[in-house]
């Protein structure tokens, strides 16, 4: 699903959000409801996609993990709904990739030294599925974070790696990598909600949103 560059979003007087961030958003990019219905499709498709494989999701955080508990929720239901039980186990990384709204140069993975906890779990029966809220240039400019993160995911030999991102941002820069399953592309936007945040705010908003001038001041670090 493809967001347009020119699309004008939705008012926000036409939903409620918290009263503490009146001021600091300029429009709704994507409503609640309609990532829900986006990530139940995207659990289909990976349901396709397992086949009689076990499956162990491994969530970046912090932005992803609202993403993934509903993804892995959408499985789970329609796995208990199909003819084959799917197991699942949840193992967690944290990427850093700004300050305030500004990119860093190089970004820091965080608890990469715990993927060692998957050994015994991802075998050559295995489908990893690795789940991101979004791939911005950062990720996908030239995909030196992909390959470090991969790189450190492929020793424990996972028979099939799978990428999914509830959104992709499209940039002038070419992509190096693109995730298998993502849910939304949009505009090259600094976006908040569901999870996503700007200097740990805004995780408590239900939508995806854009953050207004006054936003990046108010909660600037």
């Amino acid at each position: 699903f493809q967001i347009s560059d020119n699309w004008p979003g939705y008012s926000l007087d036409l939903f409620t959000y918290p009263q503490h961030y009146y001021g600091d958003l300029e429009y709704v990019l994507i409503p609640h409801g309609i990532i829900v219905d986006r990530t139940e499709r995207l659990a289909k498709d990976i349901m396709q996609d397992i086949g009689d494989n076990d499956i162990v999701v491994l969530c970046v955080l912090k932005g992803g993990y609202k993403f993934c508990a509903d993804l892995v929720e959408h499985i789970k239901n329609l796995s208990r709904n199909s003819e084959r039980f799917i197991s699942m186990k949840v193992d967690f990384v944290r990427l850093k990739s700004y300050h305030n709204d500004q990119s860093m140069q190089d970004m820091q993975i965080m608890g990469a030294d715990d993927l060692s906890k998957l050994t015994g779990k991802v075998s050559f029966l295995s489908f990893l599925l690795i789940l991101f809220f979004m791939f911005c240039k950062d990720i996908v400019g030239t995909g030196r974070t992909m390959k470090v993160l991969l790189h450190n995911i492929e020793k424990y030999k996972p028979k099939m790696i799978k990428v999914a991102s509830l959104l992709v941002k499209r940039t002038s820069r070419p992509d190096g990598y693109r995730p298998d399953y993502y849910g939304f592309e949009i505009p090259d936007l600094f976006v908040v909600g569901y999870a996503l945040d700007y200097n740990e705010y805004f995780r408590d908003l239900n939508h995806i949103c854009v953050i207004n001038d006054h936003g990046k001041a108010k909660y600037r670090v």
